[in-house]
């Protein structure tokens, strides 16, 4: 398993499901994330946003437990999002579900506040898992980019 070593604190959950931001453009592979989530018990799709700086805006009203983003978004990518996320809150996971699978996007997207990273194609074997360890403070990086050495910390 990719699942790496606990980063600073344990997620804070509560009894409640767990709140979460779906970022993707691409309307099809959103939706079905959504229903993904929302099938199973625990958790909750509060919102959903196509661009950056929607993303920006619904995570700020939101103030989701989980932000599921992509990094190939219209206005603003992902990376500069989760930046930005980062800038006004530590409180939400962030996790990146992408097609980008390039090391070096991968470790941007951890210096940028991401605590997780899965590349959308491995997403059927790997997505709940790596959701589990982010909530749970621990760092997940897909098992291709785990391969390569990438560890996700900074």
């Amino acid at each position: 398993m990719a699942v790496l070593t606990s980063r600073a604190g344990p997620a804070s959950l509560v009894s409640e499901s767990v709140r979460i931001l779906i970022v993707d453009g691409f309307e099809p592979f959103r939706k079905s994330t959504c229903s993904w989530f929302n099938r199973r018990p625990g958790f909750h799709v509060v919102g959903e946003a196509t661009d950056g700086l929607e993303a920006i805006q619904k995570a700020q009203e939101l103030a989701p437990d989980l932000v599921v983003l992509d990094i190939g978004l219209p206005k603003l990518n992902g990376i500069e999002v989760a930046r930005k996320i980062r800038a006004v809150s530590s409180e939400p996971k962030i996790l990146f579900l992408t097609g980008n699978d390039y090391p070096q996007i991968a470790s941007e997207a951890f210096r940028a506040g991401a605590d997780g990273y899965v590349i959308k194609l491995d997403a059927e074997d790997e997505l709940l898992a790596a959701v589990e360890a982010v909530l749970a403070g621990r760092c997940y990086v897909s098992k291709k980019l785990a391969r390569h050495g990438l560890t996700g910390y900074a």
